[in-house]
């Protein structure tokens, strides 16, 4: 019998399913190891000797390698089906070089999308694993382990912040930068004046053929008082423009449609494609329903265009099959393997609705719609303007109607399209109002940014990569870098200080152009166009001397006053950053070592339904993480990570939890 390993538990079955008997599928649940935290600076990398890494097990997967050991001592031959990306790549080389693999029996497939073509035709196709690929992941992670690490230690020895980061910092500079800009920025006074008719308006626009700005209201009366009440048609403009379709989705644009569409975080978007990839269950079948979701392409298959391509003359006629749209390729774009598309152009959003909760049929309808729009002829548009002149000001009014709605015919629910019709009209008539309106405005800076423009922004500079927005996302959030307010990002003072710092001693590596140039580095070791061990050399020849500048001179942030003295020697007491989070102690120390206990409120949550006379009470750990635990302990050992309901598990009498917004058995699987 030959092994099949692949990343997720959830995909198993369905693939096991598809390949039959002679095969048996099991999961390294993600990745087994990881770099160590031993060595110089606790980096697991011996920069010595070339950044040869130190791998060890990652925790609570030594059990999973014994397993994954004895399955491959009974098998023919293994198979490492990880994900088709450079993290997938690197996963199944730890896989190899962990367990022992001969070169001989091994393969390594690689498929798109979890339905049974792909599946078969992918273990018809097998190759070896890609070095180069390797290599780059590893030397991003390293990469990523230096920065991060010693910046990190940096930030929360000398500032309020916690960590720091070759694209999460960069980040953050983006939001500073921007929230810099709006401070600094200056309004500037202008005017509009409109005159109203009965089905449509107009704005004015020039005088004596001159474009006119309006800056103040005296401008405003003067040109009103040379206004009258009649305007005469001098020029009505018809053209029939097309209304360009969409390209399919990548990683970045699904982020952003679904954040402005549905008001989803990129992480929760991220989690629910998962989902769709690995497989759902449909009437009599397992099946992934859309391809892989990590990717930069826009790049379709060709089995599912011409399938698309004939759906489409079948359900909405042959005038409305279009053609394969070409994008031009940016820089820094991988191209590894398609766009999000549906598995299959037939298996429509209501036909599946059944089988898929509210916000999964959301995001399968989005991506199922934009691949089929994409493959659509585009819209036309009848676009009119007319202009209008009263006492040589002209007034300018436009319009459009779509005369064919192309793509919009599947798509219209997801975008803005709509039509401004103006009456029929013709040179030289006359028109009447008795209405002409004067509006004040200000200028506007640039917005701040939502998660979906940031994602965007980066996408655009060449900072990260599609698995990385939203885990960078996330941590700005989690390190309290940043606050969301009506899905805008503001920085907080930590924020600010953090990239202040990080700009004052490393404005030459903290920045956009050399984190994008690092990602086509990267890039370059993949395609075996450049030495990784040079690149990671050079980088450190030039980041550590930084470092030690840094830790030498930077200035280390004064501990906050609580307002308190000490009562052992009367210096005032302050803040102060510990190993398990912040406490209270004398700022004279260490000649005074006084440290305030903190008294904790005991915070019930409900009447403890194992031993029956307790309360269940939130708690803390050492390290400030909550917990709830009954206060009977250690008489009773009743204990929970997720907020208890005060209810027992019917099927195995445990506590009842909520967690994601569900009830759950916090030991079988029991949900309600």
């Amino acid at each position: 019998m030959d092994l099949v390993i692949v990343e997720s538990p959830s995909k198993t079955k369905t693939i096991g399913n598809y390949l039959g008997k002679n095969y048996k599928v099991v999961s390294s649940k993600g990745h087994i190891r990881d770099l160590a935290t031993s060595g110089k600076f606790g980096l697991g990398v011996d920069v010595e000797n070339d950044f040869a890494p130190k791998y060890i097990p990652i925790s609570g997967k030594k059990k999973i390698i014994s397993d994954l050991k004895k399955e491959v001592s009974a098998c023919d031959k293994v198979y490492l089906a990880t994900d088709p990306d450079r993290e997938g790549e690197a996963i199944s080389w730890h896989l190899y070089d962990t367990l022992g693999l001969h070169k001989d029996k091994y393969d390594r497939v690689i498929f798109n999308e979890i339905t049974e073509p792909a599946i078969k035709d992918a273990f018809l196709h097998p190759r070896k694993i890609d070095d180069a690929l390797v290599k780059s992941q590893e030397t991003r992670r390293i990469l990523d382990r230096i920065i991060g690490f010693r910046l990190s230690k940096l930030m929360q020895s000398k500032t309020g912040g916690k960590s720091a980061g070759r694209v999460q910092s960069v980040a953050l500079k983006l939001i500073v930068d921007r929230e810099r800009e709006i401070l600094a920025f200056v309004p500037e006074e202008y005017w509009k004046i409109t005159a109203n008719f009965s089905s449509f308006t107009s704005e004015l626009e020039k005088y004596n053929n001159e474009k006119l700005e309006i800056k103040n209201e005296d401008e405003v009366n003067e040109i009103l008082s040379k206004l009258g009440k009649e305007f005469i048609v001098t020029s009505i403009d018809k053209k029939e423009t097309a209304k360009k379709g969409v390209m399919p989705f990548t990683t970045s644009t699904l982020q952003q449609s679904c954040a402005n569409k549905y008001n989803f975080s990129a992480t929760k978007t991220m989690s629910i494609a998962q989902k769709l990839y690995e497989g759902k269950d449909l009437d009599n079948e397992t099946v992934g329903i859309i391809t892989y979701m990590r990717t930069d392409s826009t790049r379709l298959s060709d089995l599912f265009i011409k399938d698309t391509l004939e759906y489409i003359k079948n359900e909405y006629g042959s005038q409305y099959v279009g053609s394969v749209k070409v994008s031009k390729k940016k820089e820094n774009v991988q191209d590894a393997h398609e766009a999000i598309r549906p598995t299959s152009i037939k298996r429509t959003p209501d036909s599946i609705k059944k089988y898929l909760t509210p916000d999964e049929y959301k995001l399968y309808s989005i991506i199922y719609f934009r691949a089929l729009a994409s493959l659509m002829k585009d819209a036309k548009v009848l676009k009119t303007t007319i202009m209008l002149n009263n006492n040589d000001y002209m007034f300018k009014s436009t319009g459009q109607i779509i005369t064919f709605d192309g793509f919009l015919k599947v798509y219209k629910d997801f975008t803005s399209s709509e039509d401004t019709i103006l009456p029929d009209l013709k040179e030289n008539d006359i028109l009447t109002t008795d209405n002409i309106e004067s509006d004040q405005h200000f200028t506007k800076p640039a917005p701040r940014y939502t998660e979906a423009s940031l994602i965007k922004e980066m996408e655009t500079l060449g900072i990260g990569r599609p698995s990385t927005y939203a885990k960078t996302m996330e941590t700005l959030k989690e390190r309290a870098y940043v606050k969301v307010e009506d899905k805008k990002f503001f920085p907080t003072d930590i924020g600010i200080e953090t990239t202040d710092k990080l700009q004052e001693f490393f404005s030459n590596i903290i920045n956009v152009k050399y984190t994008a140039n690092m990602e086509s580095d990267l890039d370059k070791i993949a395609d075996n166009d450049l030495d990784n061990i040079k690149l990671l050399k050079k980088f450190y020849n030039d980041f550590e001397p930084l470092v030690e500048n840094a830790f030498d001179k930077m200035e280390k942030k004064a501990p906050s006053k609580t307002g308190e003295l000490c009562p052992e020697c009367g210096s005032d007491l302050v803040i102060r950053k510990g190993k398990y989070g912040e406490f209270t102690a004398c700022s004279n120390y260490p000649e005074c070592k006084f440290i305030k206990k903190e008294e904790q409120k005991e915070v019930e949550i409900c009447d403890c339904p194992i031993c029956k006379t307790g309360k269940i009470i939130e708690r803390k750990t050492r390290k400030n993480k909550i917990f709830y635990g009954c206060n009977n302990f250690p008489k009773c050992k009743c204990a929970t990570w997720d907020m208890p309901t005060g209810k027992l598990c019917p099927e195995c009498n445990s506590l009842l939890v909520t967690k994601n917004n569900k009830i759950k058995c916090s030991s079988c699987d029991y949900e309600e």
